[in-house]
């Protein structure tokens, strides 16, 4: 008989449902907190557009980008360079 906790986990025992439950948890509030930090990342990045563009600049700066992207590549391999993407798409045209 399985119990709802193990429904829920696909754990098979109630400790281990215990240590996935816990885990989820600590993932939910990790992702709380990164989220918060991306529309941190997002208003700065607003600013900086505003700045350079009232200067009579662009509103992106590609070989900026290619630092983030390369920054994200070295700390997290391949991946990070289509997080660092993500990234950039959301922090673009913000103002």
């Amino acid at each position: 008989m399985t119990t709802p906790t193990a429904e829920k986990t696909g754990a098979h025992t109630a400790e281990a449902a215990d240590v996935i439950t816990g885990a989820r948890e600590r993932i939910d509030a990790l992702d709380d907190r990164i989220i918060g930090l991306i529309q941190e990342r997002m208003a700065v990045s607003a600013v900086i557009q505003e700045a350079r563009i009232t200067s009579g600049g662009r509103r992106v700066n590609l070989s900026r980008e290619m630092e983030v992207l390369g920054h994200y590549r070295e700390a997290l391999g391949k991946p990070g360079t289509a997080l660092a993407m993500t990234l950039l798409e959301l922090c673009r045209g913000r103002i």
